[in-house]
Order: structure tokens, then C-alpha cells, then sequence
């Protein structure tokens, strides 16, 4: 697994932690599963675990989330904007989980240049400061990711 870079996660991380709040695999469409959510890839210094973040193409429907969040806190950290091969997206840092390889199942790869899909720095930067800014509020007890990461973070660490 490589820092920054974009991964599908395996069906069996979803057995094995079944939290309904988190970001459930496949999607179909047109009768056929194609893999979903794609995640963005950091990597906890502290315990050494990688976190994911999803990603989603429903860019109004959290721009209206954002709005609402900065009309009343004056700030969003839980969701940023940024461009995926040209497209904007929506990173879901409520969303985020903390994963080990092994519940890896493959890389986003961009098909044309046949390269492994990256974000530019500036918007990696601000992904990374929010994430680990949200993160260190969970781990005290303000309630902003909507899974149990910490209880998952608490079962992968035993392992």
C-alpha cells in the first residue's frame, strides 16, 4: 500500500466489521457491480494503521451538507472538495475508517495512462490536516465520524 494513493476495499473488511454507518462495497448499475467507494489512503504515524476516506461523485448533495455545516459553525472539516482525473469530488472525512493491507482488494488505476490515481499536494495537505484534525477529536470524544472507528482502530490494533 502506497500513502496517497487511492484503493477499493475487500469484501471482507465489511464482514468483518459490520457497522451499518460505514461506506458499504459494489454498486450496480445497469445489472452490473462495479467497485464502490474508492477510498484515499493515509497512514496513522502513531499506530500504524491506514485510514481510508471515501470519495463521492455526489458533489451538490455534500456542497448543501458543507453549506449548512459552515452556516453554523463558521467551519467544515468533515468534508473537502477537490478534483479526481479532472472531475470534482467529494472526500468524506466523516466517512473515514482505519484498515490494515490485508482488507485491501486493488488500486485505483487510471486507465488511460495506466498510472496509479493521485490528488495534487495542495488539496492532499488540507485532506491530511483535516483528517488527523478530526481524527485526534473522535479519539476525545467528539462524536464526527459516523462509523465506530475506534472501536474498529481498538479490534485492528489487537490483531
Amino acid at each position: 500500500m502506497d500513502i496517497g494513493h487511492f484503493y477499493y476495499l475487500d469484501d471482507q473488511y465489511f464482514i468483518d466489521f459490520p457497522d451499518p454507518n460505514l461506506m458499504q462495497n459494489k454498486e450496480t448499475i445497469n445489472g452490473q457491480v462495479h467497485d464502490r467507494p474508492c477510498f484515499y489512503a493515509f497512514q496513522d504515524a502513531n499506530t500504524g494503521l491506514y485510514w481510508m476516506i471515501p470519495f463521492s461523485s455526489r458533489v451538490q448533495k455534500f456542497q448543501t451538507i458543507y453549506n449548512r455545516k459552515m452556516q453554523r459553525y463558521g467551519k467544515c472539516d468533515t468534508i473537502v472538495f477537490g478534483n479526481v482525473l479532472g472531475h470534482r469530488k467529494a472526500f468524506l472525512i466523516q466517512n473515514m475508517c482505519p484498515i490494515t493491507p490485508q482488507y485491501i482488494k486493488n488500486e485505483y488505476v487510471d486507465s488511460r495512462a495506466n498510472t496509479p490515481v493521485r490528488i495534487n499536494g495542495i488539496l492532499e495537505r488540507e485532506l491530511l490536516s483535516k483528517a488527523r484534525r478530526v481524527l485526534a477529536m473522535q479519539r476525545n470524544g467528539i462524536p464526527l465520524i459516523f462509523p465506530d472507528v475506534i472501536a474498529i482502530e481498538r479490534t485492528l490494533l489487537s490483531r
